[in-house]
C-alpha cells in the first residue's frame, strides 16, 4: 500500500495541476509522514521500472534520452537531435536574455568548456581530470571591475569579483567567486593541483561529499589526513569520484571558506542510472546555486573580534553565486543603482533539475522559495529520496539538495528568495537576498517587479527541512520522514554494534585561548565579553603538530584521550586529541543531543569518509537534558525508521531536541565529524573517528609531505677549540601544563659570554615558553662585555627565580 502512494504521486508529477495549494504532492507527503513508524523498503529497481511503464505512457513532451544532453548549456530545439559540440556565440543570441544579464560571465568557468564537462554515457570509460587552483588574496570590486555597477557589463569582466558592491578582501581561487566549478562523470579520476600563492597562511582543500576510499591522504584536512601547504608551495590532490551527486569543495584552513574559497563539485551519472531522469528534461551547469552568509570583512577578522573583544558576527547578508544587491550606488537621476543578482533562464513548459549548495560560515540557515513555483525535491548530499513537493526548503550550512523545478507559470521574471534564519533572523540583521528566475521570451528590465523585504521572503505553506520543527509536525518535512531510494543496508538492522553519545552546547567556561584566569577571566569581563565555548561532551579538539594519517610514527601513547578520560571539565577548559576508535565493518549508532540552555542554534554535522541514515531527530524542547533523550530511548519513544532512512552526510539537530544518525564504518582512516558552522569547528568543536588499524590504512604515498615540531634537546655545549667564547647553559624543566598560566611562563636557557675584550659583543640568548602550543620563541641580546656581567646576572636572578 505504501509504495503505491509513492507511484501515484510520480504519476500526478507528470500530469499535476496547476493548482499548488491542492498539489497531489502536499497530500503525498503527508501520507508519507503518516507512515513513517511503518514503511515498506522501495528499492531503486522498483522505483525505475514502475516509473518507465507510467512515464513512456504518459510523458507527453518528454524526448527520448538520447536527445537531451544534460551538461550543455544550451536548450536545443527538443525536436532536432542534439549535437556534442555548440557554438557559445550563437547560444548567447538564441537566448533572449535581458540586456544587463550577461551569462556567459555568470558560468562558473567562465565559458571554458573543460573535457570532463560532458554528457555521461552508461559504459564509456571514465576520463582523467586536471584542474589547476591557485589560491591568493584578492579584493571585490577590484580595478578589474572598472564602472561597475554604472556600467553593468564591467561587472562580468574577467577577474571581476563584483559580490553585492561592497569592497572587501578575499581569499579566491582562479580569481573566482565561488570558484571553479569541477564537473566530472561518476568513476573520472580528478586530479588537482593546488598552488598556493598566499602571502602569508598555509590552505588546504577538502572535496566535500566525497568519501575518499582508497586515498584518504586526499581528503584535505590539516594535521589529520595531511600537512598544511605552506605559501609557495603546491600540493596535488587525486582521487576517483566515487561518490556521484551534487557536492562541493571548500578550504578547510582557517576561515578561508568565509572569505571565498569554495566552488561546486558536481558528479553526475548516466542517465538511465538516475530513478528520476525522466522527470526533468535538463539538467545544466548553470543551474548550481550556490548561497552562503556573507559578511563584509575578513573572517580571521571577524573571529578575532568577536572571541578577544565584542565584535559582531552576526552575518548582514546573503550571497547567490557570488553575487547580491546590498550596496546602493546613487545615480545622475537621483536613483540607486546595485551590483546585478544571479539569474537563471528557463524556457516554458520544460523542467529542470536544479543543485542547490549551502556553503554557509555561521549560524544562518538559508531558506530558499521561489515565487509563483513550487519545488519538488529529489536528492540531498547526493543520495535520491522518493520526491517531495514543498514550498520552500530550509539549507544548512554544508548540506546540498537536489530539486526540480516546473517552468509551468507565465512567461515572465520571478524571484527566487533566500532569507536567513537563527543569527541572521529579524531579531539581528534580517539577511535576505534575491536572484532572478527568467523566462525566455520575458522583455522589460529583468526584474520582477514585486518588492523584496526579509518577511517578503517568508513563503509559508509546506517547508522541508525546516528549522527546529518537531516530528509529526504537519506543515514540515524533516530528514527522517523522506523515503530513500537506496535499499535497506546492514546500518539498518535492530540494534547497532556501537552507540555513541554526543552531547554538546555553549559552555561558561575560562577557554584558556580568550580568557586569563583571574586576570581577565570568564566572570571578571562584563557580559558583552563572556564568549561561550561550543564542545562535545565538555572537550575540545586539540590537533597535533602532524598529521595522524600519515605520520602514525609520531603517535605516542598519551596522544589520544576522550571525555571518560578527563576530569571536572563542566567546571574548566578541557582539550585534547579526542579520538573514538571504531572497529572496522562495525554499525555505528550516533545520538547527537543538543542540550540548549544558552540560547537557540542549529548546529548542522559533516561526516568525513562516509555516509549516514539519518534514523529519527526531534525537537523536545527548548532545552534538554542527555538523560532525558537515554530515558525515551530506553521506553522506546525514539522512532527510528530503520526501513527507508534517507543517506546523508550533512544533517541538522534541533534546538533542545536530538538526531540519531548510522553508518557502516567501512572506510579505513582518520575521519573528522564536526560542526560546519567555521567559527565553531576552529573552537574545536569535533572528534575523530579511527576506522580500523594502522594496518588497514592505504599505504602513504611515496613523498608525501612532512612536518611537525623543531625542538631540539636543549644540551651543555663545549667550546669550540677555534675561538675563545664560553658557553654556560642553565637547563630550565618544561612546566607542568596544568601549572601555567597561559602566556605567563619564561625561562631563562644559555648566556654566551665573550672574551674580556670589551669591544667583542656578548650574547644573552633567552627563550618563551608556550605551554599551549608545546613551542619556545627565542631571543638574542647583544651586548659588550663590561655590561655583560651585570645583565647577564640580572636574568640569571630574574628568570630563574620566576620559574
Amino acid at each position: 500500500m505504501k509504495w503505491y502512494y509513492s507511484l501515484l504521486g510520480l504519476y500526478f508529477l507528470i500530469n499535476k495541476s496547476q493548482s499548488q495549494d491542492e498539489s497531489i504532492f502536499s497530500i503525498l507527503t503527508k501520507n508519507q509522514r503518516n507512515f513513517v513508524d511503518n514503511k515498506e523498503p522501495v528499492t531503486t529497481t522498483e522505483v525505475s521500472e514502475e516509473m518507465t511503464t507510467i512515464l513512456y505512457s504518459d510523458f507527453y513532451s518528454l524526448p527520448s534520452t538520447e536527445s537531451i544532453s544534460t551538461s550543455s548549456s544550451e536548450q536545443p530545439d527538443l525536436n532536432e537531435p542534439v549535437e556534442d559540440e555548440f557554438d557559445d556565440e550563437e547560444e548567447e543570441e538564441e537566448f533572449d536574455f535581458p540586456r544587463h544579464y550577461d551569462l556567459e560571465r555568470e558560468r562558473y568557468t567562465k565559458n571554458d568548456k573543460h573535457p570532463c564537462k560532458r554528457e555521461c554515457i552508461k559504459g564509456e570509460p571514465p576520463k582523467t581530470c586536471f584542474y589547476h587552483f591557485k589560491v591568493e588574496e584578492y579584493e571585490s570590486m577590484s580595478k578589474a571591475c572598472y564602472n561597475c555597477p554604472y556600467n553593468l557589463t564591467d561587472c562580468y569582466r574577467p577577474d571581476c569579483i563584483a559580490t553585492d558592491g561592497v569592497q572587501r578582501s578575499l581569499v579566491v581561487i582562479n580569481r573566482m567567486l565561488p570558484g571553479p566549478s569541477i564537473e566530472v562523470c561518476h568513476n573520472d579520476e580528478v586530479i588537482i593541483d593546488l598552488e598556493n600563492n598566499l602571502l602569508e597562511g598555509t590552505t588546504s582543500v577538502h572535496w566535500h561529499g566525497q568519501h575518499q576510499k582508497e586515498s584518504p591522504y586526499m581528503d584535505g584536512v590539516p594535521f589529520v589526513t595531511q600537512c598544511p601547504v605552506p605559501p609557495k608551495n603546491t600540493f596535488r590532490y587525486r582521487y576517483v569520484a566515487a561518490t556521484s551527486g551534487t557536492h562541493f569543495w571548500h578550504s578547510h584552513s582557517g576561515t578561508q571558506r568565509a572569505d571565498g574559497a569554495f566552488g561546486p563539485l558536481i558528479v553526475r551519472k548516466p542517465r538511465e542510472s538516475d530513478p528520476f531522469s525522466k522527470l526533468y528534461h535538463y539538467d545544466l551547469s548553470e543551474h548550481t546555486i550556490t548561497v552562503l552568509d556573507w559578511s563584509h570583512q575578513l573572517g580571521i577578522a571577524l573571529f578575532t573580534a568577536h572571541h578577544h573583544s565584542d565584535g559582531d558576527n552576526k552575518p548582514p547578508t546573503i550571497q547567490v553565486n557570488g553575487r547580491g544587491m546590498y550596496r546602493p550606488f546613487p545615480s545622475t537621476n537621483n536613483s540607486l543603482i546595485y551590483t546585478p543578482p544571479a539569474s537563471f533562464v528557463v524556457e516554458k513548459g520544460f523542467r529542470y533539475r536544479f543543485r542547490i549548495i549551502n556553503a554557509g560560515i555561521l549560524n544562518c540557515p538559508i531558506e530558499m522559495s521561489i515565487d509563483n513555483h513550487t519545488i519538488i525535491a529529489i536528492s540531498s548530499d547526493g543520495t535520491d529520496f522518493m520526491p517531495a513537493e514543498v514550498d520552500s526548503l530550509v539549507t544548512y550550512a554544508g548540506e546540498r539538495w537536489d530539486f526540480i523545478l516546473d517552468a509551468s507559470a507565465d512567461i515572465g521574471d520571478y524571484w527566487i528568495r533566500f532569507r536567513g534564519l537563527m543569527d541572521c533572523d529579524e531579531r539581528f540583521t534580517s539577511a535576505h537576498m534575491a536572484a532572478v528566475l527568467h523566462y525566455k521570451g520575458a522583455y522589460g528590465s529583468g526584474y520582477p517587479p514585486e518588492p523584496l523585504s526579509y518577511h517578503l521572503a517568508d513563503r509559508g505553506g509546506l517547508v522541508l527541512n525546516a528549522l527546529n520543527a518537531p516530528a509529526n509536525d504537519p506543515s514540515s518535512i524533516n530528514a527522517p520522514d523522506l523515503n530513500s531510494t537506496i535499499p535497506p543496508d546492514e546500518s539498518l538492522k535492530p540494534l547497532a554494534d556501537r552507540k555513541l553519545i554526543l552531547a554538546y552546547d555553549f559552555n561558561p567556561i575560562d577557554n584558556e585561548h580568550f580568557f586569563k584566569k583571574n586576570v581577565y577571566g570568564f566572570t571578571n569581563v562584563s557580559k558583552r565579553h563572556r564568549i561561550l565555548t561550543p564542545q562535545f561532551n565538555h572537550v575540545s579538539l586539540k590537533l597535533q603538530s602532524f598529521p595522524l594519517l600519515s605520520q602514525p610514527e609520531d603517535i605516542k601513547p598519551t596522544t589520544f584521550c576522550n571525555h571518560s578520560q578527563l576530569q571536572d571539565c563542566k567546571d574548566r577548559y578541557c582539550e585534547c586529541t579526542n579520538v573514538v576508535e571504531l572497529k572496522l565493518g562495525e554499525i555505528v549508532e550516533v545520538i547527537l543531543v543538543d542540550i540548549g540552555i544558552p540560547y537557540d542554534a542549529n548546529h548542522p554535522f559533516h561526516l568525513h569518509g562516509h555516509q549516514f541514515r539519518v534514523v529519527a531527530m526531534d525537537r523536545l524542547g527548548s532545552n534538554v537534558t542527555v538523560e532525558k533523550v537515554l530515558e525515551l530511548d530506553e521506553y522506546g519513544l525514539i522512532n527510528r525508521n530503520l526501513k527507508t532512512a534517507v543517506v546523508k552526510d550533512t544533517v541538522t539537530v534541533p534546538d533542545g531536541g536530538y538526531t540519531v544518525i548510522r553508518f557502516k564504518a567501512d572506510n579505513p582512516g582518520y575521519w573528522m565529524f564536526h560542526c560546519h558552522i567555521e567559527f565553531h569547528v576552529e573552537l574545536g568543536m569535533a572528534i575523530l573517528f579511527k576506522v580500523g588499524s594502522h594496518t588497514d590504512f592505504p599505504p602513504v604515498p611515496s613523498g608525501f609531505p612532512r612536518c611537525g615540531n623543531y625542538m631540539p634537546a636543549l644540551t651543555n655545549v663545549k667550546p669550540s677549540s677555534s675561538t675563545s667564547t664560553t658557553r654556560t647553559t642553565t637547563r630550565i624543566p618544561e612546566p607542568k601544563e596544568n601549572e601555567v598560566n597561559f602566556g605567563q611562563t619564561w625561562e631563562y636557557n644559555t648566556t654566551d659570554i665573550s672574551s674580556s675584550n670589551e669591544d667583542k659583543p656578548s650574547v644573552i640568548s633567552v627563550s618563551y615558553w608556550w605551554p599551549l602550543h608545546k613551542q619556545r620563541t627565542s631571543f638574542a641580546i647583544s651586548l659588550k662585555a663590561n655590561y655583560c656581567i651585570i645583565i647577564n646576572s640580572f636574568f640569571i636572578y630574574y628568570f630563574v627565580n620566576k620559574t
